[in-house]
């Protein structure tokens, strides 16, 4: 819904994102997935024990729970929301019941109820969007009519190569930006890397990154493509001044309702649509969720005997009082603005420390405990200030950002006498105003703190004396960097694939070693036999 939400207000910038998964699929598959299967890893956070500390772990743990905690309630009301739009029912009823529903499957089912209900949820999003922009095309008088009316309101600009960073959405914006957003979400995250490692090997891995991609692109497309649609269908009379619609993320349901509410069915296909959407989003991450409060701040201090079974029941009670958390909240979530920007800005207070703890362990092998600590410290703090201090100048209306210009001059052919006289006119920002780092867009939140936690991560690793790389294990970084270590250090692959043998009976085939390696890593073996 928020989606083409930004359409219908922005125009199609927005769009770059989905050529722009491309590259953060390869990113993912290149760089994070190596190490977290070469690693035998299913918690993303042990990396960070394993890499750094236990301390770094925790942290970062902590700033993902609270993340997650802050962005979950509005997921979920996304779909009550729209249920709300299209029946007239009441908002808080239809968000109770839907938390209700994703809290009694995930509690029984575990990941693989996640897992099976994603897939179909999945496929009834696809066929939802592809009917609505179908039909909605068809309405308005085929693709021509759409395109025609979309480019005369200014809404296909895709390429604003404009470099100011102030600028809501521009190409580099919705390409660079969202790069570093959606790589740390898709390749970061507790709730997607569960699924990533729990398939049989990287390769197939790897195959289900590059077919979510390709879902990604599809579906990405048909929403921005629905925004599109939308706005052809009122360019010369806004829902939204004429007060059909009270904000931008009600349109869709509107929309639908509209023009396609006399066709049976088809209201509800579009609500299946929105819920599989939230209800896919709400499980992933509950189970998650439950998962790492469990290990992490529960298991730890032993406060019982933990077994299987006890594990289970306290994870299944962890996802009831969250589930219950989420509907408290959203007498909360209802009162904000734009969707998409709360969604982007409350993720950006700790995604750029996430994704850039992981890449200085991943891609710095002289990074140390004490430099991960204080840089994804630090980017915590200098975006928590950041992002605080946007939400004040918005609240007092210091930042604005006005939507392209919409039209009333036809809704007297709907039955409203208005005119352009009846709403004040919209005032973008002055060129010359004085440059605030709160005035950034909220699209770049992501970026800046990944490069806070390098600024600061790299210098104070190197005056607290780097990696000690004498027992360093090559693994815990990606293989792309392998050839910046020493030559000793590069041939620990050997010992630690032997470990790996012992714990694993079946050899891993990604990892192979040659006749001179092997016999380098003897000769090296037995000095170190003769020095103990």
């Amino acid at each position: 819904m928020s989606v083409p939400a930004e359409m219908y207000s922005y125009g199609a910038q927005y769009w770059i994102i989905a050529p722009t998964m491309i590259l953060i699929t390869m990113i993912i598959n290149f760089i994070f997935v190596p190490v977290f299967y070469n690693n035998h890893i299913t918690n993303c956070y042990q990396y960070l024990e394993d890499r750094f500390s236990p301390a770094v772990k925790k942290f970062v743990t902590f700033t993902y729970v609270l993340n997650i905690y802050l962005i979950l309630p509005i997921f979920i009301f996304i779909p009550a929301l729209a249920f709300s739009q299209v029946s007239g029912i009441n908002i808080h009823l239809i968000n109770g019941i839907v938390c209700s529903v994703c809290i009694f499957y995930t509690m029984l089912g575990g990941i693989k109820a996640v897992v099976w209900t994603d897939v179909v949820q999945g496929l009834i999003m696809f066929v939802s969007c592809f009917l609505v922009v179908i039909i909605g095309v068809a309405k308005i008088g085929g693709w021509s009519e759409v395109f025609e009316r979309a480019a005369a309101g200014n809404r296909l600009e895709i390429f604003d190569m404009t470099l100011d960073a102030t600028t809501r959405q521009t190409f580099w914006t919705s390409s660079v930006g969202n790069l570093f957003l959606w790589t740390g979400y898709l390749g970061l995250s507790q709730s997607c890397v569960q699924r990533i490692v729990s398939v049989p090997s990287m390769s197939h891995a790897r195959a289900a990154l590059w077919i979510f991609c390709v879902g990604f692109i599809i579906i990405m497309t048909l929403n921005c493509f629905t925004g599109i649609v939308i706005f052809a269908k009122y360019y010369d009379c806004d829902p939204i001044k004429v007060g059909l619609v009270q904000k931008a993320d009600k349109l869709l349901p509107f929309f639908v309702q509209d023009v396609v509410g006399n066709l049976k069915g088809m209201p509800g296909v579009f609500i299946s649509c929105v819920f599989s959407a939230g209800l896919s989003t709400m499980s992933a991450n509950l189970n998650s969720l439950a998962g790492l409060i469990y290990e992490d701040y529960i298991r730890p201090f032993k406060l019982f005997k933990h077994t299987d079974a006890s594990a289970n029941t306290t994870m299944k009670v962890l996802i009831l009082v969250s589930g219950v958390y989420c509907i408290a909240m959203g007498l909360i979530v209802e009162q904000f603005g734009h969707i998409l920007q709360m969604v982007v800005t409350i993720a950006s207070v700790t995604q750029g420390a996430v994704m850039g703890i992981f890449c200085l362990g991943m891609l710095w092998p002289w990074a140390n405990k004490h430099g991960a600590l204080w840089g994804s410290a630090s980017s915590v703090i200098v975006m928590s200030w950041i992002i605080a201090g946007a939400q004040v100048a918005i609240a007092n209306k210091e930042i604005t950002y006005p939507p392209k210009y919409t039209s009333v001059d036809g809704c007297y052919e709907y039955g409203y006498n208005v005119t352009a006289n009846d709403f004040p006119t919209l005032v973008a920002p002055q060129d010359d105003a004085e440059f605030s780092i709160y005035n950034i867009s909220f699209v770049w939140y992501s970026t800046v703190g990944t490069f806070i936690v390098f600024l600061v991560g790299i210098p104070v690793s190197y005056f607290t004396g780097s990696q000690d790389m004498r027992n360093f294990r090559p693994k815990l970084i990606s293989p792309l960097v392998h050839w910046l270590l020493p030559e000793e250090v590069r041939q620990n692959d050997f010992s630690l694939k032997t470990e790996n043998e012992k714990l694993n009976p079946e050899p891993i085939k990604e990892w192979t070693f040659t006749a001179n390696e092997t016999e380098k890593y003897k000769e090296r073996h037995g000095i170190i036999e003769q020095t103990l």
